[in-house]
């Protein structure tokens, strides 16, 4: 469930630190003299201003680090590996060496370089990237041009649920793999653990998620000097191996890349499936976009990570160009065997931090689902009072845990992981460059053939990958797209549901003109208080009003109907956060809007209506909720199992009074049965 945005770690957002001094006005310096000839003073106050902007920016990428390319750092211990193992595996010669480098380096420079770093961290919204983030962009692009109907916004959405659906699945299927990969370094050094490599495995999966529940905000700031270190360790490693065989930087020249697909034919395609290992993770430049900011992702990508890990792929290379023998674990073997255990510590911590981000993710992106209205609700746990993007889902973790355990237990190896990785993330980074051509175009108003040439480019190398990755469909790539197309079915079930929903409540709702009209020519008895009734539909008079007055014959003096929605944008500003109109007879309504990374929270809103001239007091406050039992039909509409399933999901939602915030005490809910 979308954007794979991993916000536990604690890091400023972009309107903080350095990234904050692009858009703000330089505050003006009390000790800055005027006078007709030099400035010292002056010049020494810019100085400093421009030694602590260097100073954050430099300490947001090397957070940056910890938490964006944990994923793509910890590849090249599967990576080279993969491409000379499995059924599309090539044989460790030189030309084959050669060619795989040529093909890495250069696939890292288009896909990680070319394409995310120069051209899809354009596509912010408000700040924020990520899947649904671009999907929200291509859609306000799409609203603002009248020739574009609602088919194509419903294929805008579909890709863009389809791809947070593949994210989803890679969350599950990176701390399996990356975790089980470093592991089994342990039989480079000794085959004395080979039994226990699995369960070894399992429980350190076990721990990582055990730790959710506290929260990540302590570990989040070591994140990054873990990271950094790790990368420096491969740059050191690649430098140590190169030294030893120069001649493996002749992969730099890209005829090998073109010798390679020459020699080895149909099997050389198919090995690209293996080479688009070095490139997962990339979609985590984007998603995480929101926390660091641009500047602090491109510069520790162009000079720590892609440096990093050049030189130690080009250094795996030449091992196995030294011994064939190498390609078991060519990543092991570069190391001298002294350093082999304490590497496999080294390695087992940068995937659990590789994991870390990826979990976050899920999490966040269940949170943009809920409040997007394609997930019900889950009961999410904010773990930091000053940083929002903490948040631990319970229900989600559960289930991240047992699918993880299950992957490490049926496949038993990295390699047999391998196969089931690579296709989600492949087919999202085809999504993500679709919905970029949607955006570059409706949104920023690029020239059609500008925008169009540069995603036939991209659409080239990317489907070049996916072609190659769908030979792995039967050895395991079938396991991600079946966990995707699940999520996909839930989400737009859901959403469906949803409005089905609305459009049977909305037929039975009384129009609240009339419903102002009745209370002044038949006033009901009132009662001291204020009632506030949650609705989805402004408009109209809320059924558990109508319900109310019909059961218990009162009207609280002061009634508030609350409408909270959720904006096609990250976040709200708190000038535009509620809006309030002051109807007869004591009613007022009210409109909250929040992003879509933001929770409601009533008690707060609350608050903020005190701002508007609106007082509540909570203990002189009774909310009313709706809770409708559904009843699947032969009405117009879902098929039956779809009504079945989205009347279970309903049942099992996490109850408004939760989710809200609302004081149990104070809530009353009225039930109602709808047919679906």
């Amino acid at each position: 469930m979308a954007d794979p945005r991993p916000s536990d770690a604690g890091a400023p957002r972009p309107d903080a630190g350095a990234t904050a001094s692009e858009d703000k006005a330089e505050p003006p310096s009390p000790a800055v003299a005027v006078d007709s000839g030099a400035h010292p003073t002056l010049d020494t106050a810019h100085s400093h201003i421009a030694n602590a902007r260097g100073r954050a920016l430099i300490g947001l990428s090397i957070a940056a680090l910890g938490i964006v390319f944990g994923d793509i750092g910890t590849s090249p211990l599967y990576a080279l590996r993969e491409c000379f193992s499995g059924r599309h595996g090539v044989a460790a010669t030189p030309e084959n060496v050669l060619g795989l480098l040529s093909l890495i380096v250069y696939s890292l420079l288009i896909v990680i370089t070319g394409k995310y770093v120069a051209y899809v961290l354009r596509a912010d919204n408000r700040g924020e990237g990520g899947i649904l983030s671009l999907m929200s962009l291509a859609v306000m692009g799409i609203q603002k041009q009248s020739k574009l109907g609602h088919k194509t916004r419903l294929t805008v959405i579909f890709l863009g649920l389809f791809g947070a659906s593949m994210q989803f699945a890679d969350g599950l299927i990176t701390p399996a793999i990356s975790v089980l990969s470093a592991v089994e370094g342990l039989h480079v050094a000794t085959d004395v653990f080979d039994a226990w490599v699995r369960w070894t495995a399992v429980a350190i999966l076990i721990a990582l998620f055990l730790m959710q529940r506290r929260g990540t905000g302590t570990v989040g700031r070591i994140f990054g000097p873990i990271t950094l270190t790790w990368f420096l360790s491969l740059a050191a490693l690649g430098v140590y191996g190169i030294v030893q065989h120069p001649a493996v930087l002749a992969a730099f020249n890209p005829v090998h890349a073109v010798r390679f697909f020459l020699n080895n034919d149909v099997t050389g395609y198919f090995v690209l499936g293996s080479v688009f290992l070095v490139l997962t993770g990339a979609e985590a430049l984007y998603a995480d976009m929101g926390h660091f900011g641009k500047k602090p992702i491109r510069l520790a990508w162009l000079f720590i990570v892609l440096p990093a890990l050049v030189l130690n792929y080009f250094g795996q290379g030449a091992a196995v160009l030294a011994d064939p023998a190498n390609a078991e674990h060519p990543f092991y073997h570069l190391a001298p065997s002294w350093a082999v255990i304490p590497l496999v510590g080294l390695a087992t911590v940068a995937t659990v931090v590789a994991s870390q981000a990826l979990i976050s993710g899920a999490f966040s992106l269940t949170q943009q689902a809920v409040q997007l209205g394609y997930s019900p609700r889950f009961a999410i746990v904010h773990t930091s009072a000053e940083t929002i993007g903490q948040i631990y889902v319970p229900g989600i973790n559960r289930f991240l845990l047992v699918g993880v355990i299950a992957l490490v237990v049926g496949f038993g190896t990295s390699s047999g992981l391998a196969a089931v990785y690579g296709l989600s993330v492949n087919a999202t980074m085809v999504i993500t460059t679709l919905l970029s051509w949607v955006v570059a175009r409706y949104r920023w108003g690029w020239p059609l053939p500008a925008c169009t040439l540069l995603t036939l480019v991209l659409l080239a190398v990317d489907l070049a990958y996916f072609g190659a990755n769908l030979g792995k469909f039967f050895d395991g790539g079938w396991f991600a797209l079946a966990i995707a197309a699940s999520l996909f079915t839930l989400m737009t079930t859901w959403k469906r549901g949803r409005t089905i929903l609305a459009d049977r409540l909305r037929g039975q709702t009384f129009p609240l003109d009339l419903f102002l009209s009745n209370l002044a020519s038949s006033p009901p008895l009132r009662v001291p208080g204020v009632a506030v009734f949650m609705t989805s539909n402004p408009e109209g008079t809320p059924p558990a009003l109508m319900h109310n007055l019909k059961h218990n014959k009162v009207l609280h003096q002061r009634v508030v109907l609350l409408t909270i929605s959720t904006a096609e944008v990250p976040h709200i500003r708190e000038k535009e956060r509620v809006e309030v109109e002051a109807l007869e007879h004591g009613l007022y309504r009210v409109i909250a809007r929040y992003g879509f990374m933001e929770t409601p929270d009533v008690p707060e809103l609350i608050a903020l209506l005190r701002k508007k001239g609106l007082e509540l007091r909570m203990m002189d406050t009774t909310f009313f909720l709706g809770r409708e039992t559904l009843i699947p039909s032969k009405k117009p509409g879902m098929a039956l199992w779809r009504e079945a399933l989205f009347s279970w999901m309903s049942r099992n939602a996490q109850p408004a009074t939760n989710y809200f915030n609302l004081p149990p005490n104070r809530v009353v809910e009225l039930g109602a049965q709808v047919e679906l």
